[in-house]
């Protein structure tokens, strides 16, 4: 689907590593080289033409992002370098003034770092407690498992939509709905689905999202914080500098500016949001229910072909997204990658940024392939093909 607008797809290369970051469409790359080669400026600081196309593009694309995630206004729209910077503005600049000791935070262990780290390191602070909602047994996080831990302690549920190792695609209506229920802030990771399935900022009751345009055909070093604007509003800048502030003085009085400007210091990635905004017009033109329903299908597809080969051990034959993580037999993980990228397969290994995932699964390191629209069955019978020789997996290493 669509393959012809991704120039790095045409020497051969087999790109299964879509969870770590997507390859990016003509479109987006050319508005990127046009903004430094046509319209070069900064934003919201000069009175000249260039400045001023850069003003309209910049904000054009926060209204784009607005209407993607359905936020009720773009003052609930902040850009940052990316769901780890979102996330650490969510945890630092706002729960570390209304989180206090005694109170409870419910995560997974299923969850990124930028969803884990962020919170442990406020939490020794703070001495809030962090609750890990238990997985079933195929690895997934049930709404039943979320509720049997919440209590008048809980304060927050912060959970990834989709996650980046089993895949698992959480039921974050429901949960949203559980947390209006028992007054709890709902805190949502998007970064595996924003460029995969909708993502509904009032329908699922979201307190707080981050999330990465280059896991969304974007580039990378941009992203977006999305907040409730009464919640925004409460948010205190971890960063302070040129661009978010009225006015200030040497007796040290300043005023910052209003959302969301004061949570957008210094010069902010223009490049990078004026591709975001391209990758999202590119995304709606083909539609995220159509790119869904592809990579589904190419998944079964895939469980289909690599259950049939030995020694392979799939972790998540069930979940409703792209996303497959397996081992092959008593191979390190990594040897596996090495041994696939001479068939020019693009794979991940290691442990994908979700460290305690091991203490459910009980194994260090695994394989995994990550789907998107522009990946072919062909491209998997490859993959299928070099598995079945595994056999040849060290030669590679000597």
């Amino acid at each position: 689907m669509n393959r012809e607008d991704f120039e790095i797809l045409n020497d051969g290369l087999i790109y299964f590593d879509n969870a770590a970051t997507t390859m990016k469409p003509k479109k987006v790359v050319n508005a990127i080289v046009d903004y430094y080669t046509k319209y070069t400026a900064n934003a919201h600081r000069g009175d000249y033409d260039n400045s001023l196309i850069v003003d309209d593009k910049y904000e054009g694309v926060r209204d784009k992002v607005r209407k993607f995630i359905n936020a009720k206004t773009n003052s609930e729209i902040v850009f940052t370098k990316g769901s780890t910077e979102s996330f650490n503005m969510i945890v630092f600049g706002f729960m570390s003034y209304y989180l206090k000791r005694g109170d409870e935070v419910i995560l997974s262990k299923e969850e990124h770092a930028s969803n884990i780290l962020p919170w442990q390191s406020l939490a020794k602070r703070i001495g809030f407690t962090i609750k890990y909602a238990s997985l079933n047994e195929n690895y997934e996080l049930t709404l039943e498992n979320i509720e049997k831990e919440i209590n008048d302690n809980t304060k927050v549920i912060s959970l990834a939509h989709i996650t980046n190792t089993i895949g698992d695609v959480r039921d974050v209506e429901q949960i949203g709905k559980l947390c209006e229920k028992h007054n709890i802030l709902f805190v949502l990771d998007a970064t595996q689905s924003i460029g995969h399935i909708k993502v509904d900022v009032q329908k699922f009751n979201i307190s707080f999202l981050g999330f990465s345009a280059h896991k969304m055909l974007g580039p990378t070093g941009v992203g977006v914080l999305y907040g409730k604007k009464e919640l925004l509003e409460n948010l205190v800048p971890i960063e302070l500098g040129g661009g978010m502030n009225v006015s200030f003085s040497s007796f040290g009085n300043y005023t910052l500016k209003e959302l969301p400007a004061r949570l957008e210091a210094g010069t902010r990635n223009i490049a990078g949001v004026i591709g975001m905004g391209e990758a999202i017009d590119y995304l709606e033109e083909i539609g995220l229910s159509n790119i869904h329903n592809y990579e589904v299908e190419l998944k079964k597809y895939l469980i289909d072909k690599l259950s049939k080969v030995k020694n392979i051990k799939i972790y998540n034959k069930n979940t409703n997204s792209g996303i497959v993580l397996f081992n092959v037999g008593d191979y390190f993980s990594q040897d596996v990658a090495i041994y696939l990228n001479q068939f020019k397969i693009c794979i991940r290994a290691g442990n994908h940024c979700a460290k305690m995932l091991e203490e459910v699964i009980c194994t260090t390191n695994t394989c995994r392939v990550s789907l998107y629209f522009y990946n072919t069955k062909e491209e998997i019978d490859k993959l299928v093909e070099a598995l079945e020789q595994q056999d040849k997996i060290l030669d590679t290493l000597v």
